[in-house]
């Protein structure tokens, strides 16, 4: 810190020295010597004569990692529900993504909230038995009595390759009583 007086020419009685402390033939004086409340060596967050404000690029430099930061929680936390519906292999992912996608898009956050009781939610199975059961009533249906497949074993081989019937090892065990009509 160097200290710098400016001179002040007043039409008192007052002398230039009592006013500035110098000579009174220099307006403006730069002296080499430190003030004395000046501290020896400043602070680091002051610039120094360079130009060079290193606090600046370090606050700039951690203002733009908090903001990757917290765009990264943020994202992460959007993507919550969507993330657990995929993790236990839930049948309404579908649907909680889309509500997801909805609540980030038009900042409704009850469509997030949504997706996020639709994730912890188990929605019962119900595609799986009746495909079953569309399955076996398909296959009761197609049967005649009297057809080769009626009996457990007697499967006609429709297949037009080449390769060989199948063998009783391979074959399924169809063993099922049909005595319900």
């Amino acid at each position: 810190m160097i200290q710098i007086k400016r001179l002040v020419r007043h039409e008192t009685n007052i002398p230039f020295e009592a006013i500035a402390g110098t000579h009174p033939d220099r307006e403006n004086t730069l002296n080499g010597q430190m003030h004395p409340a000046a501290p020896h060596h400043p602070p680091f967050f002051v610039p120094g004569a360079d130009g060079a404000d290193t606090f600046m690029v370090v606050m700039g430099i951690f203002l733009v990692a908090i903001i990757f930061w917290v765009g990264v929680l943020y994202w992460k936390l959007h993507s919550l529900p969507e993330r657990m519906a995929h993790k236990t292999h839930k049948l309404q992912f579908e649907i909680v993504a889309v509500l997801g996608l909805i609540s980030l898009f038009t900042h409704m956050h009850i469509f997030w909230v949504a997706g996020l009781l639709l994730a912890m939610i188990d929605l019962p199975d119900f595609g799986t038995p009746m495909a079953s059961i569309a399955h076996s009533v398909e296959r009761i249906a197609n049967a005649s009595p009297g057809e080769p497949g009626d009996r457990p074993g007697d499967q006609a081989d429709t297949r037009d390759d080449d390769r060989p019937p199948p063998t009783q090892a391979n074959k399924p065990n169809l063993m099922k009583e049909r005595n319900h009509v």
